[in-house]
């Protein structure tokens, strides 16, 4: 698995990491205390940790915690790369201190490399949520400062909102299939040095199924669909794309999309194939 500087962080990372949303049909029953299927999801994420993929995404509202903590008993700590993220009604300050402190209980660990707030309040100041951040930031308790489904004027006044950091990452949906934050997102963060995390890489499982599209591709590398299409997003200097890990199946195939690169003449016809938003035209 090749490495990749995780933005500002300076910190060497995966370059693909290993996302833990298994949608409703996961998160609801474990609310209740159901985790049917838990012992797979934790097989998975440690089939990436055996392939060399340092980096796990999870949320508090993923009910997931508690399986990442499992997977990466064995490890030590300062070789992972984990990141969380805060839900929506924990944003105000003393919410989001306790919302981190139960993170790191259910995670097993005293810190978290990458803390994320899930999505914009509409209530909460974001200079509120922003300020708890540097202050848990001061404590040690995460080392780094992310945003995730957030607009572009949302994260540059998140950004604005930060007196001594500065944001590390945006999590937004990203592949060949919704290319849209090209148009505004991805030049902010290339000149802002912010890492896009791209969750959905392969379009929630549609790339897989894009054998036509991608066949020349394919032969040409010997490479799966999805190995093609996590590439082209690991070609990208600042993107980290975090597929899914649920089915050990699925993430050792993803393993086979590092360790190589499309050409510039691959990358441009994948251009054409997928082609990305049109640029707004110069007043």
């Amino acid at each position: 698995m090749e490495l990749k500087v995780f933005g500002r962080t300076g910190r060497s990372v995966s370059e693909i990491g290993m996302g833990t949303f298994y949608d409703g049909s996961w998160i609801l029953p474990a609310i209740l205390g159901w985790k049917n299927g838990a012992a797979r999801k934790v097989e998975a994420i440690k089939a990436g940790l055996a392939g060399g993929i340092s980096m796990i995404d999870t949320a508090e509202v993923y009910n997931s915690e508690p399986l990442v903590a499992e997977a990466i008993q064995g490890y030590e700590r300062e070789d992972l790369f984990i990141a969380t993220k805060v839900t929506l009604t924990h944003l105000r300050r003393k919410a989001l201190f306790k919302a981190l402190e139960r993170s790191l209980r259910r995670l097993k660990t005293s810190y978290v490399d990458l803390y994320q707030v899930h999505q914009p309040s509409p209530i909460v100041p974001i200079r509120e949520t922003m300020g708890a951040m540097e202050e848990l930031l001061e404590t040690g308790k995460t080392r780094a400062i992310g945003v995730s489904n957030f607009s572009l004027k949302q994260m540059m006044e998140a950004n604005a909102s930060l007196k001594k950091a500065q944001l590390a990452s945006t999590q937004m949906r990203y592949s060949l299939l919704h290319r849209e934050i090209e148009k505004d997102i991805i030049p902010y963060c290339r000149r802002e040095g912010i890492v896009v995390l791209a969750y959905f890489p392969l379009g929630h499982g549609k790339l897989t199924g894009e054998k036509e599209k991608l066949r020349v591709l394919c032969e040409k590398y010997s490479k799966s669909p999805a190995q093609v299409a996590l590439n082209w997003l690991t070609s990208q200097p600042n993107v980290f794309p975090i597929p899914r890990a649920a089915n050990p199946v699925h993430v050792k195939e993803n393993l086979g999309a590092s360790g190589w690169r499309l050409s510039a003449q691959d990358l441009q016809e994948l251009d054409k194939i997928f082609p990305g938003p049109v640029s707004d035209p110069i007043a």
